[in-house]
Order: structure tokens, then sequence, then C-alpha cells
């Protein structure tokens, strides 16, 4: 565990969280956090990502997007094998 911080709560609620954990986090002002209560009553803080943010993190396999033909052929490909082996639906 690493070394103990302490922040105050002021009247309106808030607490200044500490530059260290600001930067560990990469939260800069106007960012949004998340609160996590476990079961044991321990608490979490997360940067709030946004969706936008995530684009691009899983990489494609493909160069081009599938186009609607080779969906239909695969689903009706999956059909036919389906019917091959018995399933019914």
């Amino acid at each position: 565990m690493g070394p103990t911080m302490e922040s105050a709560i002021t009247i309106k609620g808030q607490a200044t969280i500490p530059k260290p954990i600001r930067d560990h986090l990469g939260l800069k002002a106007g960012d949004r956090v998340k609160f996590f209560v476990h079961p044991d009553g321990s608490v979490v803080l997360l940067p709030k990502v946004p969706v936008t943010a995530l684009r691009g993190i899983v990489k494609s396999r493909r160069r081009r997007p599938v186009t609607i033909e080779e969906m239909k052929d695969a689903v009706a490909a999956g059909a036919a094998a389906a019917r091959r082996r018995g399933h019914r639906r």
C-alpha cells in the first residue's frame, strides 16, 4: 500500500483530491469521477472515461467493414449448417 493522504470535507461536501492522486488518475479541472462502494465498505474513485476516449481501443482484424451482403451470406451459411445438423428454431 502506498503513502496515505488526507483531504478535508468542506461545508458544501466537497473535497480536494490530492495532486499525486490526480496525477496518477490523469485528472484535470472539469473531469468527472465515479465512486464505487464495495460490499466490504471500501470506496473506489475512478475517472469517468467518455465513450469517445475508447474509440480505437480494440484493433479490428479486418481492414474494411463487413458489407450487408457478406452479413446475409454468413447468416444463410449459418442457417444451412444448422439445418444440416438437425437444429430447428
